[in-house]
């Protein structure tokens, strides 16, 4: 992006915060739709228990938790219950990049083979080899092939998984599509380790979650915390059951034998999500804090991918690792143009709206869940809170 372009985004978001509308002028008890709607769901046996999180960048608006988290123990839900974020865990990847091009030690137009070798030399099917840009990487237009197989479900390191795709061929030439890509945020992590010099979980905790004071947000859970860790289900004949999560099922979490899913591997709660949220809605400060130059955030949150068709979200494109709308639609309809989020598999969504200041969490456990979410417990969440947000 040249830096003309970057004025004029910046001139944008300018312009629209001096007509932000903030979303703490509602009263407290207006959010409490948001939990009847949950507890209604739950109430229909469409999802085992939920907490919801409404927050402006100075305070949490709202923070409920319905049903239960454990329906066989009749263990209710709590606000500190831990959910796995699956790709919820995308964005806090994206926002750790970012944290090293703001210290200037990457450019978004550097190659991936300047950091790693292996993927210096990438070919399409047709044989024509190609350079991928970290940038393509963020914005999930790099082609790369997918992790598979044995040599994936054996890496204990992101190191080692980094051969379990490389030598696969691009999927298509770079920049030419938009195509979900989880090896792209894996490669991303990995870039952070090998310029950082740290593990990715360690780069993570110091930079991001011990100064935000997130708790509870890691890839593996300790003792102490995997027992807070909410149940999955999926939704088999009629009825919920139990359908534990891949690492839960695969995994002994606090064993630390498998990779850092950059992906999709955080667990977290309502509360640490949306301090993150509420980061990044404060243009990269909290509490007196700087993470995130305000530029930065301006950029992440800005489309990136022009009209690339957007299959995964119909009315989105994508900025530098978030969901952007661009013409809300379908599930996201009664959202604004220009608010950004990203869901995960097992129902997790975070939406964030600069215009009304206003960021919102959903954190449920469903296994069946897919984006455009056919049993409408998001579309319910989101709904119930625009007719708070936008009357």
């Amino acid at each position: 992006m040249t830096k003309s372009n970057l004025a004029r985004i910046v001139l944008v978001w300018t312009a629209l915060a001096a007509v932000t509308v903030r979303a703490d002028d509602n009263p407290p008890a207006a959010w409490s739709a948001v939990r009847d709607t949950m507890q209604q769901y739950v109430d229909r046996h469409q999802i085992s228990g939920a907490v919801t999180l409404v927050a402006s960048p100075d305070r949490v608006l709202a923070l409920d938790a319905v049903g239960s988290a454990d329906i066989a123990a009749a263990k209710p839900m709590a606000a500190d219950t831990i959910f796995a974020l699956a790709s919820m865990t995308k964005p806090v990847t994206a926002t750790a990049f970012l944290m090293l091009y703001d210290d200037g030690k990457l450019s978004l137009d550097d190659t991936v083979g300047k950091y790693i070798p292996e993927l210096a030399h990438l070919k399409t099917s047709n044989g024509a080899e190609h350079i991928v840009t970290l940038r393509q990487l963020l914005t999930h237009t790099s082609g790369l092939a997918e992790a598979a197989g044995d040599r994936s479900r054996s890496a204990r390191t992101l190191a080692e998984l980094i051969p379990a795709f490389a030598d696969q061929p691009l999927q298509f030439a770079p920049g030419t599509k938009w195509k979900y890509c989880q090896s792209g945020m894996n490669t991303l992590a990995r870039i952070i380790e090998v310029v950082s010099g740290r593990s990715f979980p360690d780069f993570l905790q110091d930079r991001l979650f011990t100064p935000l004071g997130m708790k509870d947000t890691t890839f593996y859970p300790t003792k102490d915390q995997i027992p807070r860790i909410a149940r999955s289900y999926r939704m088999i004949r009629g009825q919920l059951q139990e359908s534990p999560t891949p690492i839960i099922s695969t995994h002994n979490p606090a064993a630390r034998d498998y990779y850092p899913a950059a992906h999709a591997g955080l667990f977290s709660t309502a509360p640490d999500y949306g301090r993150f949220a509420r980061m990044v809605l404060s243009d990269g400060t909290l509490d007196g804090r700087h993470y995130l130059k305000p530029e930065t955030v301006r950029l992440m949150s800005t489309l990136q991918t022009a009209d690339l068709d957007v299959p995964h979200t119909p009315g989105a494109g994508w900025g530098l690792g978030w969901c952007v709308l661009k013409h809300p639609q379908g599930i996201n309809a009664m959202l604004p143009t220009g608010a950004f989020g990203h869901g995960g598999a097992y129902g997790t969504q975070v939406w964030i709206d600069p215009r009304k200041q206003l960021a919102f969490i959903l954190m449920v456990q469903r296994a069946d869940f897919n984006n455009n979410d056919p049993k409408n417990v998001r579309i319910a969440f989101q709904r119930a809170v625009a007719a708070v947000a936008y009357p």
